[in-house]
């Protein structure tokens, strides 16, 4: 089996060119491109923001701590780094501080100022008394001396807080309480927003995706259709359609999987990162050091994952190539039968296919515990160092539980950029196939000018042409002649001596390397493809019909109207077999055409060209699929077609072209002999061999005459 696919890179990598090429196609999308990136920063801020409401929350709501210092060495040196302003509340002797204040200090200063009297690091919980309370001044009346007093102010032992009822203690904290509740208000509005934001951001962003995918699907169709078909015989079909399908949706994977989900987790990431650092430097320090090996490992399993996926699907395209083949050709394996080999075979690839899927997945079954083993590190060496600094009131509850959400936020992305990698890849190789599609120009140059006369005589003449498909390997060799308007010349010769070629230059499938063809005096170089191709006709041997109706393969959407095909089909005499079918022109045509005979699609091809009326028609071994019944109605229907027009018939069966004008015998590309089918027959030359490999060593002329064809040519 040919390893033919093999030869696609699967994984490449990163190409700032290549992508850069690829975020060109969003330009037309610009709008939605800003509303996407709009959609990323409230979805990145929202969730940055709910960790940091969670802080705000066991910091000034659940765990709620003041410390107090002496109110006349407030403005000592050693407590300048608090900040103590007239705005801190005061009870007595006392300015009341958060404790989370004391991280300006450090644990030795601390404990000094303590020591002095300058510090009470006894934590106490502060009750604001304005407003009226009747619960609140029960719990005040009903136990005054656990209370120190100050205006609208009193503060309370947190040990002795907590000592009292479940309901004096919510009585006292009645305001906390609301706060709770109104935080998580925010927090809903937080994840509902979060949640808009990630829709609003992915389906625009999968929307420019559809659409960029879209274009480029267009964008390759137009160009490979249009390409030459010296392009088109260098490129196996399958792969030109992997390129239109497959490789367009690796790019369209590039901005929905790829580039959209980068971007997020990226921004989540850095935004982690800043959050950390802005809510305690010290611990946000402390987590930035947990993180090289975390680099190193996704570094290591990104490369892994590269190879195993490269692996995967070198295999999966044996594995489909091997089906694909095999079943194409069941009839040849039943034949010579190979049914069990053919299965042993297709279990070593498909045992491959395993172990190269199982590699794939070991990768990732071992990178993402790996994450989680690193992420549960960090949080542990946070939990670790932050205790020590909470005990010591460097950082609030508060902060140290964010750190802990942060680091699971921060891990999660990690996660998936390792395993979008892989897809990255893959869209840069996908993408640089397309591109070196789009990017190969090899159409039949249109820049013709000229307009063919009309009415079109139909005068043909090739001037000394010569043409290769390879260069160097001539396949028509100073090749003259010309066709009179309304003649009908015949071309024959042996196999490759390029009869078919000379059709598929007359339409400019392929251009002449030297020489010249003229049309009614116009050399076809000159004249608009178009308006050659309608003036030109070829029906080829292998005849080509659509899936859809008979109607729309005769029509082939130009408009002609059911009148014009149904008078086409009964010229060329397809109309019986068409009109027995049970739908009649509207009959559906499957796939290649199958549900047909091959006569009838023939004669479907003759109706096509009959309802386009061309003035030159050229017919490439046209008879060659039709039996000799069905080869009768078409002589019948082809003197109706070839009336008036200009004619070339290219033909094996002889007996096809009898009564042709003339007759133009190719022999390696030249021309070796013209003349009338019992002229070249009496001549006894290259015709006359071809005509006695037909029809025996008898040969019958038009008069009934008999002759020992091998005894003649000899004599």
């Amino acid at each position: 089996m040919s390893d033919f696919f093999e030869k696609d890179e699967v994984t490449k990598g990163y190409d700032p060119a290549l992508a850069s090429r690829m975020v060109r196609y969003m330009r037309p999308y610009l709008g939605l491109v800003v509303a996407s990136m709009a959609a990323l920063v409230v979805s990145t801020g929202t969730e940055l923001l709910m960790p940091v409401l969670v802080q705000r929350t066991v910091d000034e709501a659940i765990v709620v701590s003041y410390v107090r210092a002496d109110r006349d060495a407030a403005a000592t040196p050693e407590l300048e780094p608090l900040a103590v302003s007239d705005a801190d509340p005061v009870i007595g002797d006392w300015v009341y501080l958060r404790e989370r204040r004391l991280s300006g200090l450090s644990r030795a200063t601390r404990d000094a100022l303590a020591a002095a009297g300058v510090l009470d690091l006894e934590s106490r919980y502060l009750v604001d008394l304005s407003g009226t309370d009747p619960e609140r001044e029960r719990v005040l009346a009903e136990r005054p001396e656990l209370f120190e007093r100050e205006g609208e102010l009193a503060a309370i032992e947190v040990s002795e807080l907590r000592a009292l009822p479940g309901a004096d203690a919510k009585a006292l904290r009645a305001e906390d309480s609301s706060r709770v509740r109104s935080n998580m208000l925010v927090y809903l509005g937080l994840l509902a927003a979060s949640l808009a934001a990630t829709f609003a951001q992915t389906f625009a962003s999968s929307l420019v995706g559809q659409k960029v995918m879209k274009d480029l699907r267009m964008e390759l169709f137009r160009k490979t259709s249009r390409q030459s078909l010296a392009f088109l015989s260098k490129h196996p079909v399958g792969r030109l359609v992997t390129r239109l399908t497959s490789d367009v949706e690796t790019i369209n994977q590039f901005f929905t999987d790829v580039l959209a989900a980068f971007a997020k987790d990226f921004s989540v990431m850095a935004g982690v990162l800043v959050t950390l650092v802005l809510l305690d430097w010290k611990l946000g320090l402390v987590t930035a050091l947990t993180l090289p090996p975390v680099a190193v490992a996704t570094s290591i399993s990104r490369r892994m994952a590269r190879d195993a996926f490269r692996k995967q699907r070198q295999w999966l395209s044996k594995v489909n190539a091997y089906i694909a083949e095999h079943l194409s050709g069941v009839a040849v394996v039943r034949l010579f039968a190979r049914e069990k080999a053919s299965v042993a075979e297709f279990e070593k690839h498909d045992r491959e296919l395993l172990k190269a899927s199982l590699g794939e997945m070991y990768v990732f079954a071992t990178f993402r515990p790996l994450v989680e083993f690193f992420a549960s590190t960090s949080i542990a060496v946070i939990l670790w160092y932050g205790s020590s600094l909470h005990s010591s009131h460097a950082i609030s509850l508060g902060t140290l539980i964010a750190f802990v959400n942060l680091i699971r936020m921060f891990y999660n992305p990690v996660t998936d950029i390792s395993e979008k990698y892989t897809l990255l890849q893959s869209a840069m190789a996908g993408g640089e196939r397309v591109f070196a599609l789009l990017d190969a120009d090899e159409r039949i140059p249109d820049r013709g000018t000229r307009r063919l006369p009309s009415p079109l005589r139909g005068r043909i003449e090739f001037d000394h042409v010569w043409f290769a498909y390879k260069e160097g390997e001539w396949v028509l060799k100073d090749l003259s002649f010309t066709v009179e308007p309304g003649e009908m010349v015949a071309i024959v010769g042996y196999t490759g001596a390029g009869k078919t070629t000379i059709a598929m230059l007359l339409a400019r499938m392929w251009d002449v390397q030297k020489g010249e063809i003229r049309i009614d005096g116009v050399p076809i170089k000159d004249v608009p493809l178009a308006e050659l191709r309608r003036a030109v006709q070829p029906v080829a041997q292998d005849v080509f019909l659509f899936s859809g109706s008979i109607a729309d393969n005769v029509e082939l959407h130009g408009g002609l109207g059911r009148e014009a095909v149904e008078k086409a089909a009964r010229v060329v005499h397809a109309a019986p077999f068409i009109e027995a079918l049970p739908k009649g022109y509207d009959a559906d045509l499957s796939e290649g055409a199958t549900n047909i005979s091959t006569g009838q699609r023939q004669l479907v091809s003759f109706a096509r060209v009959v309802a386009h009326d061309p003035s030159i028609v050229v017919l490439d071994e046209a008879t060659s699929s039709v039996d000799t019944e069905t080869e009768k109605l078409l002589q019948k229907g082809l003197s109706e077609l070839l009336s008036g027009r200009t004619s070339v018939v290219i033909a094996h069966r002889l007996s096809t072209i009898r009564h042709a004008h003339r007759i133009l015998v190719l022999a390696a590309g030249r021309l070796v002999e013209e003349g009338r089918h019992d002229d070249l027959v009496v001549r006894g030359g290259v015709y006359y061999n071809l005509y006695r490999l037909q029809y025996g060593r008898e040969i019958v002329d038009d008069n009934g005459a008999r002759a020992n064809g091998t005894e003649e040519a000899e004599a």
